[in-house]
C-alpha cells in the first residue's frame, strides 16, 4: 500500500469517527468529493506526479481540523498533517507547500500558488454545478446548528454575498464553472424576490 493509500485510509477513520454529528456540510463525503474535484482539476491544469500527490493530501486534510473546532480548522488541519507527514519523513518543503495548500482553502481564499489555487477551486467547485442547490441545503442545515434563527432568506442573503465576492482562480474552474455559479447567484436572488 502507497503512502497516500495509507494517510486515506488513516485520515478517513478519522473523519468518520470524529467529525460531530451536527455537520452536515464538512462531512467525509465533502473531503472526498474535493480530492475528486482537486485531482480532475490538477490534470486540466496540467499538474502530474509529485505536485499532483501533494494537492491529494493536502486535500484530504483540509477538513480534518472540524474534528477538533470549526473555527480555525484550517490551522488545526495544518498542524494534524505537518505532524503525520514528519513521521513519514516528507521534506520540510514538501511538508510547507502542504501547509500553504490548505491555508488556501481559508475563507476568503487567497491562493497563490498553482497547487494553492487548485484545491481552494476544488473546495468551492460546487457553486458552479448543478449540485449547488442540493449541497447548499447541506451547508444551511450546519448553519442551523449554529444560529437555530436562521431562516432560509436570510440564509440566501449570506450566500448572496459570499457568491458575488468569490471567484475561482484556476483557468480551467474560470471557463468551465464561472458561467453556471453566476447562474446559480441569479437563481437564488430571483428566488429571494
Amino acid at each position: 500500500m502507497g503512502i497516500y493509500q495509507e494517510l486515506h485510509n488513516e485520515v478517513f477513520t478519522i473523519l468518520r469517527t470524529k467529525l460531530p454529528s451536527h455537520l452536515t456540510y464538512h462531512t467525509p463525503a465533502h473531503t472526498a468529493n474535493v480530492i475528486e474535484k482537486a485531482e480532475m482539476i490538477a490534470k486540466k491544469e496540467s499538474v502530474s506526479g509529485h505536485d499532483l500527490n501533494l494537492v491529494k493530501i493536502a486535500a484530504l486534510f483540509h477538513d480534518i481540523g472540524f474534528v477538533a473546532q470549526n473555527y480555525h480548522h484550517e490551522e488545526i488541519g495544518c498542524n494534524m498533517c505537518t505532524e503525520k507527514l514528519s513521521q513519514l519523513h516528507f521534506s520540510q518543503e514538501d511538508i510547507h507547500k502542504v501547509c500553504g495548500i490548505i491555508m488556501a482553502t481559508k475563507i476568503p481564499q487567497q491562493p497563490k500558488t498553482l497547487l494553492e489555487k487548485i484545491v481552494a477551486d476544488a473546495d468551492l467547485e460546487y457553486l458552479g454545478t448543478d449540485s449547488f442547490h442540493e449541497i447548499s441545503q447541506l451547508l444551511y442545515t450546519e448553519f442551523l446548528h449554529y444560529d437555530p434563527h436562521l431562516t432560509i432568506r436570510r440564509f440566501n442573503e449570506i450566500q448572496v454575498n459570499f457568491m458575488r465576492k468569490h471567484h475561482y482562480h484556476t483557468q480551467f474552474c474560470i471557463d468551465n464553472r464561472e458561467e453556471r455559479k453566476q447562474l446559480n447567484l441569479r437563481e437564488i436572488m430571483i428566488h429571494e424576490l
